[in-house]
């Protein structure tokens, strides 16, 4: 794998399997523009919108990054606790998407509080979603919505050794999530329910979980030499 530990691919992975809790968090606000609009066209929607939310995701990773390099630089020490932390993380998220514990609701509690409850106050300036220059504006403004795995996907930026790279990393995941994103009604409330199955879940989950016993592997391993 690449310095970090973390491949683009990695994150897309991430992405694809997180898909079902996409689809609760937001997926019924880009299937409502995707529907509810006659005088744009469905498919262009569902991509400006996404664009825009992709767009806010590497604006995060790119200001994050910024901040954990510049930490790391100074202080080998802190650079090594970054991929334990990112370890920690990914086992969170593993137990999260199999509902086995509620590990990044109090995260997603933190970000409404400090940030998305004065952020939703600028939807006013947007609606009617009547053009594409909304929708991408509302997708930028969405892509802020407190979410477990967004702030997840931000921690592995955390180790990104340029904001570019953290940016792409956030690129990488919004790649992820676009299938499920893109897929309105009946289809959307299948795709759903599969990804929410029991035993779907418990295999996401377990990616999760073993992608973050790898690297608190790597992590140890460097400790201790």
């Amino acid at each position: 794998m690449p310095m970090t530990e973390i491949s683009l691919f990695g994150a897309f992975i991430m992405g694809l399997v997180g898909s079902g809790h996409c689809i609760v968090m937001c997926g019924g606000i880009a299937s409502s523009l995707q529907m509810a609009n006659s005088t744009l066209k469905p498919i262009s929607v569902g991509l400006t919108y996404n664009l825009g939310r992709a767009t806010s995701y590497m604006v995060a990773g790119a200001l994050v990054a910024s901040l954990g390099n510049s930490f790391a630089k100074q202080n080998t020490e802190f650079a090594l606790s970054l991929k334990i932390f990112s370890g920690v993380f990914m086992i969170l998220v593993g137990l999260y998407v199999m509902r086995l514990a509620s590990s990044l609701k109090w995260l997603e509690q933190a970000g409404k509080t400090v940030l998305w409850q004065h952020l939703v106050k600028l939807n006013k300036h947007l609606l009617p979603i009547n053009t594409y220059s909304k929708t991408l504006l509302y997708g930028m403004l969405w892509g802020w919505l407190p979410c477990g795995l967004v702030y997840s996907a931000l921690t592995w930026t955390l180790q990104a050794p340029t904001p570019w790279y953290g940016s792409a990393i956030m690129l990488s995941f919004a790649l992820g999530t676009l299938p499920s994103m893109l897929i309105v009604g009946q289809s959307a409330q299948q795709l759903s329910r599969f990804l929410n199955h029991t035993l779907i879940r418990w295999a996401l989950g377990s990616i999760f979980i073993w992608y973050g016993i790898y690297l608190l592997i790597i992590a140890s391993d460097r400790l201790v030499h």
